[in-house]
């Protein structure tokens, strides 16, 4: 059974117990709370309303079919969270655009995670032990980094010392979030590498990540040849420098100009470019001038 399989089970499983009114858990205290505190579960979306204290109101219909798609090919990579309000009810906290996204393609369920009551601390613990497991993916584990800032408003600093490991650590974790949905799915199925994310990121372009990542999947790239591919598409955005023209390598003096113009008999016109090229004009007055200069330059 695959890990995805399995916590899909769970998640089943959970959405379950809390329909049970005889397992109505309402807080930390409550038994079998703990099953519930950290984990994803399924919930029903009609289960689930909009925080009425939402800031947010005006949401970008072509952004938000967008994101449809996605949840309908790869599902909801970042689970939405909400609060117990009473038995079977539930709050929305963060996640609206998820929760409209699996609405508009007509899901009946969406994974969250659930908040209860004095859970903070209960909360902390289960997320710092579930990063510390060695089974968990980095997108997992960028989940888990980004609860604590969410939900319980833990800085990176305050991370650090929870977890054991260095912000900068932690910081890399979380930007693989800002990778495109396909490219996180890949990171979590182990197509690529953190490492390979860790590259592509430092594109903003969705488009352009994802085209690197096929390039990475088709061709077997290692993390140093996407490295390198990241770097020639940064190089490709550079304006090319301009060709210097090269300078005239001689000028024109007045006293070559007469020299022209007392050996023609005639005012000479000498023009030179910076390149160096130019052009000699005489001038002639009639057929008779004409033919007396190409005689002049027959010898």
């Amino acid at each position: 059974m695959s890990k995805a399989i399995k916590k899909q089970a769970l998640g089943r499983g959970l959405s379950a117990l809390l329909k049970d009114p005889e397992n109505d858990i309402q807080s930390v205290d409550d038994k079998n709370a703990d099953k519930v505190v950290g984990n994803i579960i399924e919930l029903e979306i009609d289960a689930i309303e909009i925080n009425p204290f939402q800031p947010r109101s005006n949401f970008n219909e072509e952004s938000l079919r967008e994101l449809a798609t996605s949840i309908k090919e790869l599902g909801v990579i970042q689970p939405i969270t909400v609060r117990k309000l009473d038995f079977n009810k539930y709050q929305l906290i963060s996640g609206e655009r998820r929760l409209r996204a699996s609405t508009l393609i007509g899901l009946t369920t969406v994974p969250a995670y659930i908040r209860i009551a004095n859970d903070n601390e209960s909360l902390v613990m289960a997320l710092v032990e579930n990063i510390q497991r060695h089974d968990l993916d980095p997108i997992e584990i960028a989940l888990s980094y980004q609860r604590l800032i969410d939900e319980i408003q833990l800085t990176q600093e305050q991370m650090s010392e929870r977890v054991g490991k260095k912000r900068s650590t932690i910081s890399n974790y979380l930007r693989l979030l800002k990778l495109d949905p396909i490219i996180q799915t890949g990171i979590r199925d182990g197509f690529i590498s953190m490492g390979h994310g860790r590259a592509i990121i430092n594109i903003e372009d969705h488009d352009v990540q994802t085209d690197i990542y096929q390039k990475i999947v088709s061709q077997n790239l290692s993390v140093r040849e996407t490295e390198t591919l990241v770097k020639n598409y940064h190089d490709s955005l550079k304006p090319k420098p301009a060709i210097p023209t090269k300078s005239s390598s001689f000028e024109i003096n007045d006293e070559d100009v007469k020299r022209f113009n007392k050996y023609f008999g005639a005012k000479i016109d000498v023009k030179v470019a910076g390149n160096g090229k130019g052009k000699i004009t005489i001038p002639f007055h009639s057929e008779e001038d004409f033919n007396r200069i190409i005689k002049l330059i027959e010898g």
